[in-house]
């Protein structure tokens, strides 16, 4: 089976993720997405393609590259700061999947908390300076601090047994 990892990462949380796909399947294809990437994508079986989740979506290159896959079997997988909520992970996944021609297979999907960088945690604290009476704030301030530590080791673990349980690999 020849298994094909394309990619993006802002902060290296998506990569993470790739880097255990790829551990798993040695000889598997893996690049970060590019533009040659784009103009020549290799010939596969099971397409495990990664992003950051950035405003509610996946990356321009990501979005670009489902957009044109076709008659291809895909496990999504991505990584979002603001990410504590299996109903929001579940948007995220529909969102994308809307993007893919109807002709491709979502053969499984696995979404995870990731860092976020530390100009969000000043920008929180600017506005709760501003809005000190705003509790959302303080919950978005709660969620980059739980975030801090992701993906970690459970997420890398689960992330695995998804592909094996959706793949039925043992």
């Amino acid at each position: 089976m020849k298994n094909i990892i394309i990619y993006d990462s802002l902060t290296g949380n998506t990569e993470e993720l790739a880097k255990v796909i790829k551990e798993e399947f040695m000889d598997a294809y893996y690049a970060k997405i590019n533009d040659t990437l784009m103009e020549n994508i290799p010939e596969g079986d099971i397409y495990y393609i990664g992003t950051p989740i950035i405003k509610g979506m996946c990356t321009e290159k990501i979005k670009r590259l489902l957009e044109k896959l076709e008659n291809k079997k895909i496990f999504l997988f991505a990584t979002a700061g603001f990410g504590g909520s299996q109903e929001y992970f579940n948007t995220l996944k529909e969102r994308i999947i809307d993007l893919l021609p109807k002709s491709n297979q979502v053969v499984g999907t696995f979404f995870c908390q990731g860092k976020m960088k530390e100009q969000v945690k000043a920008r929180y604290l600017q506005l709760i300076t501003e809005h000190p009476e705003d509790k959302n704030l303080q919950v978005s301030l709660k969620n980059f601090e739980q975030a801090k530590s992701h993906p970690d080791e459970k997420d890398k673990k689960r992330l695995i047994e998804e592909i094996k349980n959706k793949l039925d690999i043992k």
